[in-house]
């Protein structure tokens, strides 16, 4: 194979070049952000005799519910997803797949119907005639229903 061969490469894809995350110094995360997670509670210790101040997150997976602990150097960065909640009018339920509308009109038939008593109840409200506004969390190309609303009437 010659150089200039070696050098070709193929591309099968391209994008913006847009990340999924962006670092954030552990010391500038704040309760109710998010690392990958949904911070719920977070303490911070003083310098000690071996440098750094520690942060200590509590954390609830934003996909799973799992909860979950951290400990890393005030200094130091973590990765923070960029998070989006969109609410969604449900229009039916099919194969285990929740179809939605955007206030625009336009459909979404990807998002899961949530395991578990978050989707039992979605799928009673439904079931009984209810008008329902479910919010979608977004976030590193997942999607999960995360709650729901009943509708305020003449929307």
């Amino acid at each position: 194979m010659s150089d200039d061969e070696a050098h070709n490469q193929t591309f099968e894809q391209a994008n913006a070049g847009a990340s999924l995350t962006y670092p954030m110094q552990c010391s500038a995360l704040r309760k109710n952000g998010h690392v990958v997670l949904r911070i719920v509670d977070m303490s911070t210790s003083k310098t000690g005799k071996h440098g750094h101040a520690k942060v200590h997150l509590v954390a609830i997976d934003i996909f799973t519910g799992k909860k979950l602990e951290d400990i890393c150097p005030s200094t130091h960065n973590m990765d923070v997803p960029n998070v989006q909640r969109t609410e969604f009018q449900l229009v039916n339920i099919d194969d285990g797949f929740l179809n939605l509308m955007t206030q625009d009109g336009t459909p979404k038939d990807d998002v899961k119907v949530p395991e578990g008593e978050l989707g039992d109840q979605i799928s009673s409200g439904f079931d009984e005639g209810k008008d329902l506004l479910v919010t979608i969390v977004s976030s590193m190309n997942e999607e999960q229903a995360i709650s729901f609303k009943e509708a305020p009437k003449g929307s």
